[in-house]
């Protein structure tokens, strides 16, 4: 692995396969509904990032430090503790401050979206914020579809 690249690679295994190893039940379920939602809204072909992401597109960032990389444009784990949901450039816009308002209940990190259970939340709601993300990053970066 090159010295400026990103430790979370796209891996060979399949979502569904991942999926398959989910604990609990309940995390497992809210991950396949949330495969089927992000496919819906994305249009794109879901695939794993290091061992938990299920990720959507990729895009090229390149930092002033001269670090560069490709990432997934957007994505989620079902993580034991919680789902987490990855849309990028992060929550911080007035926009996307009324989208959260109508949310439901949740907690951010920077770039993090922290649910408890999929029911917890608006899915429609959801899909406004997963679509948002994924356009800011069309617009903004080089993108591709895979």
């Amino acid at each position: 692995m090159a010295k400026n690249e990103n430790k979370t690679q796209p891996t060979e295994v399949t979502p569904e396969a991942f999926l398959e190893t989910v604990e609990p039940e309940r995390r497992r379920a809210d991950g396949a509904a949330l495969l089927a939602l992000f496919a819906e809204v994305t249009g794109l072909k879901a695939k794993m990032w290091g061992p938990s992401i299920i990720g959507y597109g990729r895009y090229h960032y390149k930092y002033d430090s001269g670090r560069e990389g490709d990432f997934l444009m957007t994505g989620f784990s079902p993580r034991k503790a919680n789902l987490v949901m990855y849309i990028m450039p992060g929550y911080r816009s007035d926009a996307m401050q009324d989208k959260l308002s109508r949310l439901g209940k949740y907690k951010l990190g920077k770039s993090c979206l922290y649910i408890n259970k999929l029911s917890d939340v608006d899915t429609g709601v959801l899909a406004e914020i997963i679509n948002d993300g994924l356009a800011y990053m069309r617009e903004t970066y080089e993108t591709w579809d895979e």
